[in-house]
């Protein structure tokens, strides 16, 4: 089996690499990014971590996507267009207007959108072109937008994934002290926008239990990050990035995320090598969302998202039927959103893909959230295809964390100064 990488000179590809060593039936890895020197990097690491491992992946590099794509079984797509500097500007541009910058949430998650998503809507149609029957597994944020807008051309054979909703569930699970495998995670939402709204072991819905125990529901991370009092208000546990819509005043930090990832990596590309990757990941994985926490995470796994990939492959290369929770289009799975609008929710796995399971509807002030920031992303997708001005500034205006009509003008002005990717909007 063929996996090819786009974006494979990224930080992260070493995790997925790691993960096809202990199994997954991939035979060659191929590894495209525009930037050869990251490519190269990578490529060193990846040698040190199959260094003794029998059977591992081949693994080649190539700038030229053709190449790469030719004869694959599968494309996982993760790019990151302007890299880390063009996420530092985003924070800090948003941050300079006074709202909130994170990458995948308000400005700057709409910035982001608007650089990939041109970007992510050409390879889908190459994709199409060259490799019409590769399954495409979109990481690349913001995911549920990204994979809305490659699903234009790719249909069902884009899905996209994310290590949030596994994360929660098995946290909840581990503080009931279930096992993760009896349990049925009733999950709905959008990407980075989602809530768990019930756990059922042997039909029972357990998760009343753990909101009842206020050592227990503060034992893990999403507790402690959202509080019982609120956490029982809802009646639900919401997705950690939801702790910028419930917490946005606090949740501003003029501390860039960007540009401590930056220099954190900086060390790393300079000499590449399987221990300092190693030292990086571990200090990247300790500051995650440092500027919503007071403590340390209590997980340092590596995300995670790797494992999701692996199983979704999986299911599809061999018929492993299984049930992920995945970012693919509604249907009517996801009462009162549209059919063919991107939603992250339990899907069915087997050899013909991901078939969302249907849900109950969503509660009114979810509801209400998930329509404003779908219309957010199905307005930065409009503007990200057709040029659109007066679309990019209906995407910021309309974002719940952007309060100004006026803000959202200077911020498009400001974005589109800052990146030569987004002079089509000037």
């Amino acid at each position: 089996m063929r996996l090819a990488i786009l974006g494979g000179g990224g930080f992260r590809v070493p995790l997925v690499h790691g993960a096809l060593l202990t199994g997954g039936g991939v035979t060659e890895l191929v590894l495209h990014d525009v930037e050869p020197g990251r490519l190269a990097a990578i490529e060193r690491v990846l040698a040190e971590q199959a260094a003794g491992v029998p059977d591992a992946p081949r693994v080649r590099t190539t700038t030229d996507l053709a190449d790469a794509l030719s004869d694959v079984d599968f494309v996982f797509s993760a790019i990151r267009v302007g890299g880390l500097r063009g996420r530092r500007l985003d924070e800090q541009i948003a941050h300079a207007e006074g709202v909130l910058g994170q990458e995948t949430v308000g400005a700057g998650g709409i910035a982001y959108g608007l650089r990939t998503v041109p970007v992510a809507v050409d390879l889908a149609r190459k994709i199409a072109e060259l490799a019409p029957r590769a399954w495409v597994i979109n990481f690349t944020n913001p995911a549920g937008m990204v994979t809305e807008a490659m699903a234009a051309h790719l249909g069902e054979r884009v899905i996209g994934i994310c290590d949030s909703p596994v994360g929660l569930c098995r946290r909840v699970a581990r503080a009931l002290g279930i096992d993760p495998a009896t349990a049925w995670f009733d999950y709905a939402g959008l990407n980075h926008l989602g809530w768990l709204r019930a756990v059922r072991v042997g039909g029972e819905d357990v998760l009343p239990r753990l909101l009842a125990d206020v050592d227990a529901l503060e034992s893990f991370e999403e507790g402690a990050l959202f509080g019982a009092d609120w956490l029982r208000a809802l009646g639900a546990l919401p997705n950690e990035y939801l702790h910028y819509y419930y917490f946005a005043r606090e949740a501003m930090s003029p501390q860039s995320r960007g540009a401590q990832l930056l220099e954190q990596q900086r060390g790393f590309y300079a000499e590449p090598s399987l221990a300092s990757w190693e030292r990086t990941r571990l200090e990247r994985e300790a500051t995650y969302m440092a500027e919503t926490r007071e403590g340390e995470r209590d997980d340092l796994e590596g995300g995670g998202y790797e494992k999701v990939a692996l199983a979704l492959m999986r299911a599809i290369a061999y018929g492993e039927r299984t049930t992920l929770i995945l970012n693919t289009r509604n249907g009517s799975a996801l009462p009162g959103v549209p059919a063919d609008a991107v939603v992250e929710v339990p899907c069915v796995v087997d050899a013909n893909g991901a078939r969302p399971l249907a849900t109950g509807p969503l509660a009114d002030h979810a509801l209400g959230l998930v329509t404003a920031v779908k219309a957010v992303e199905r307005a930065t997708i409009e503007a990200a295809t057709t040029g659109s001005r007066e679309a990019a500034v209906r995407a910021f205006a309309l974002h719940p964390l952007v309060d100004s009509v006026s803000v959202a003008r200077r911020l498009l002005d400001a974005y589109a100064a800052a990146h030569p990717e987004l002079a089509y909007l000037a």
